[in-house]
């Protein structure tokens, strides 16, 4: 039912929020969509906060259920990746407070995520002739990253996940952390001091 707070909502424009609004009517197709766009950046997002592919393909599934199983109250009151990445949020601070971080299985280097060598960037070396010399150099970077972000708080790490690899701006990041955007401001100015010493920690080091 199309009521008018959906017709005067800002964010009719997000063409995810359209999908959801047509899941909202029963169409699978756009669910499905919908679960296409964001699958893998929702699993990669909990795998580097988790550590555990597994767990964080159960979490990412479970996100999808609760929209799911929410789409007939849907209404856009925030972008869909905002209230998504908001929902994701919440499971991962739950299972965090339930079952303690899970660091028994770490995340091959070379997998593909926000942190890993991406398909786009695997065929731009391929393309590129690249050196196995600079490929093992790129991998040695991305260790070196994977490790200073593994330093930070969860807080930390979402807000920069968020910030960098999903290009979501403070405001939309308060919105998913429940944080103000001048918390989000100093949340990731205080991950970014501490990346700054744990990377000049391998550069002087």
């Amino acid at each position: 039912m199309v009521t008018t707070e959906i017709l005067s909502s800002p964010y009719l424009r997000d063409p995810d929020v359209q999908l959801m609004l047509r899941a909202k009517e029963g169409d699978e197709g756009a669910f499905t969509e919908l679960v296409a766009n964001y699958q893998d950046r929702i699993v990669g997002i909990f795998c580097h906060l988790l550590r555990n592919q597994e767990a964080a393909e159960d979490l990412a599934q479970e996100v999808f259920l609760r929209i799911y199983r929410s789409r007939g109250n849907y209404e856009p009151k925030a972008k869909f990746s905002t209230w998504l990445f908001r929902i994701a949020n919440n499971l991962a601070s739950n299972t965090r407070r339930n079952k303690g971080r899970r660091r028994e299985v770490s995340l091959n280097p070379q997998d593909s995520g926000p942190l890993g060598i991406r398909p786009e960037e695997q065929l731009l070396m391929e393309k590129s002739g690249m050196m196995p010399t600079r490929q093992a150099g790129l991998k040695e970077t991305q260790a070196v990253v994977r490790q200073a972000l593994e330093t930070l708080n969860e807080r930390q790490q979402m807000a920069v996940l968020l910030h960098k690899f999903e290009g979501m701006s403070y405001a939309d990041i308060g919105t998913a952390m429940k944080l103000s955007e001048a918390a989000v401001k100093s949340l990731l100015s205080r991950a970014r001091e501490n990346l700054r010493v744990q990377l000049e920690k391998h550069i002087n080091g």
